[in-house]
């Protein structure tokens, strides 16, 4: 059979199957798969106040021993050498929850692995905050971020509402907890002191007990106040706070806190909204996923399938749009020091989502919808104003991030807390710079001559690597800004011979793995440098492929090659290739294997390949 012959099989075969995955109300609702931090603060969350829940906690459980590597680690990762903080939470929601003993071989070997690391003291700080919550660890002496920043105005370099979306949501009720170093101790009176390497947990002993510790002064409690109602705005119908599982926990600890009970109803409209991101995994177990990603996935299906070849008046297309425009955000809502939460016309991550949309959703849900307002005239207002919120959410600089406009990483370093200038700020990124652009040149219709767009390319091209890479910021991680960046500029009307895509595609071509594909390794979102992984990946392949398709007018040898490895190895149910991570949240800490992407990415790659080379 020939190549061609075999894409159109291989896209025939894909849009059947995701078609077949539709659900009633016309979304797509595929697994937000990450590691042991949301199933074991869930786990630990259930067996401290809700043991009803005992079946879904054997569940989480489950899981978690299933993931476990033969050294007793937990890994982010397939070549991860192993994760410190993933191991300790995990161990800990073992522990704690009474699912394995001390003694158990599986806690055995995870102890010697955490030992062997550095223990407990090692750990990333948001593992040091979960265990401080639950008495494991001592809170500092010095909080390190007070709270008066609640309190701060706007125009001070790092005010609080300065702070990225995602911040702002995690640090309210941060801290409140951090001021009042509350504790909720486990019922079960285990503890962890066997997983120190120094005399550290007997700090333990000298703080004070119990849940709430007292506000002193005035101004502490008006502060309180003010994080306590930065919260309870932001609380999405599904009583999540902004859709995300680990905000959510942090808010549940901090409301007990300052004196709501576990059956209140903030908080128990809070846990139904946990439950509600519970996935079953193919392993038998559980999983709490930390923000499900229905509106994203969703678009993408969708807008994959029309590349396809699936016309706008087919009834899947149909569905999935009535199902995304129901969810574009258009309510205006006031926050602190007179600034808009967020601007309108915009879309979210997940489908409770209802008051923080992201430029990247937005650029999504908008593909989906090109075609099918030529159909549906009413339907078209909604797709201008989305357009409209993504000119809007233009920087200054030419770029586009996720959530923020014109966000800064001044005086961010002030504060000694890991990661935080990784999160802390929202500055613009190839990947998202890159796809915004690609939509308006596809589907806009924009050219180089378009001001926004000129401000656009001049930032890309400003921003490219060396080596002619660009690192992307929400996927794994040059291969993915890479891939974003070039078919952007292409999109737009960048020559394929100008001398900054013919770099990135040779950067590309260097980057091949020996056998054929292409793949990344995790770790080079925190090396800040491009580093390989073991092997190819069906995710990283494709991307790498509809790159080269963008710049080639002919289907070169290594496309031809590398085209037949992709279908070949999609294939392969469950493989590495198909499973390792390409999503990426917080450097180091957070990865995500995203279970749309293995069907989504080879469908619009195999169908760009027979769009451009069906003549060939």
């Amino acid at each position: 059979m020939e190549l061609l012959e075999k894409v159109q099989a291989e896209i025939n075969r894909y849009m059947t199957r995701i078609q077949s995955e539709q659900q009633e109300d016309g979304s797509w609702r595929y697994d937000f798969e990450t590691g042991p931090m949301t199933d074991a603060s869930m786990m630990i969350l259930i067996s401290s106040l809700y043991p009803e829940e005992q079946e879904l906690l054997s569940r989480l459980a489950q899981r978690l021993v299933h993931k476990q590597a033969d050294g007793g680690e937990w890994k982010q990762y397939d070549d991860d050498d192993g994760h410190l903080s993933s191991t300790i939470e995990a161990y800990t929601a073992l522990l704690l929850s009474g699912y394995l003993e001390r003694d158990a071989p599986p806690m055995k070997r995870a102890k010697d692995y955490i030992l062997r690391s550095g223990g407990v003291e090692k750990a990333h700080v948001s593992t040091k905050f979960m265990l401080a919550l639950n008495d494991l660890y001592p809170w500092p002496a010095y909080y390190p971020m007070p709270l008066f920043l609640i309190h701060l105005p706007k125009w001070i370099p790092f005010s609080f509402y300065r702070w990225s979306s995602y911040v702002r949501t995690h640090f309210a009720p941060i801290l409140i907890l951090g001021h009042l170093k509350f504790t909720l101790p486990h019922p079960s009176g285990a503890d962890i002191s066997h997983l120190y390497t120094t005399p550290k947990y007997n700090k333990l002993h000298h703080q004070s007990h119990g849940r709430r510790r007292s506000a002193k002064g005035k101004r502490s409690n008006r502060s309180i106040q003010k994080a306590e109602s930065f919260i309870l705005e932001h609380i999405e119908e599904d009583g999540t706070l902004h859709s995300y599982a680990s905000a959510t926990f942090f808010m549940i600890y901090a409301l007990l806190a300052i004196g709501y009970q576990p059956d209140s109803p903030v908080i128990s409209r809070a846990m139904k909204g946990l439950l509600s991101f519970v996935t079953k995994t193919d392993d038998g177990g559980m999983h709490i996923q930390n923000s499900p990603s229905t509106v994203w996935d969703t678009a993408l299906a969708s807008y994959t399938l029309q590349e396809a070849g699936l016309s706008a008046e087919d009834d899947t297309v149909q569905r999935a749009a009535a199902f995304l425009l129901s969810l574009q955000h258009t309510e205006k809502k006031a926050q602190a020091e007179g600034s808009l939460l967020h601007m309108t016309g915009g879309w979210g991550f997940s489908e409770s989502n209802k008051a923080n949309p992201d430029v990247d959703d937005t650029q999504a849900v908008l593909r989906a919808l090109t075609r099918y307002t030529s159909y549906h005239a009413d339907s078209l207002e909604s797709w201008r104003k989305g357009v409209q919120y993504l000119f809007r959410r233009q920087n200054d600089d030419g770029g586009w991030a996720a959530f923020e406009r014109n966000s800064t990483s001044f005086m961010t370093r002030l504060f000694a807390v890991e990661n935080f200038e990784d999160t802390a700020f929202d500055p613009s990124a190839a990947d998202v710079t890159g796809r915004t652009l690609e939509f308006l040149g596809s589907h806009v219709k924009l050219t180089t001559n378009h001001p926004r767009v000129q401000a656009g390319v001049r930032w890309l091209l400003k921003r490219q690597q060396r080596d002619g890479s660009w690192y992307g910021r929400w996927g794994v991680s040059y291969l993915y800004g890479t891939w974003a960046a070039v078919t952007g500029l292409r999109a737009v009307g960048l020559s394929a011979e100008h001398p900054a895509i013919q770099q990135a595609a040779d950067w590309l071509l260097r980057m091949r793995q020996p056998d054929g594909g292409w793949g990344e390794s995790c770790k080079s979102d925190v090396a800040k440098t491009y580093i390989a992984a073991p092997y190819s990946t069906v995710v990283h392949t494709a991307w790498a492929l509809d790159l080269l398709i963008a710049v080639h007018d002919t289907p070169v040898k290594e496309i031809k090659e590398a085209t037949s490895l992709l279908i070949d190895w999609n294939r392969e149910e469950g493989s590495k290739r198909v499973t390792y991570p390409t999503g990426a949240g917080l450097p180091g800490h957070f990865y995500i294997q995203y279970h749309s992407y293995p069907r989504i990415w080879p469908l619009l790659t195999l169908s760009h390949y027979e769009q451009k080379y069906k003549d060939c």
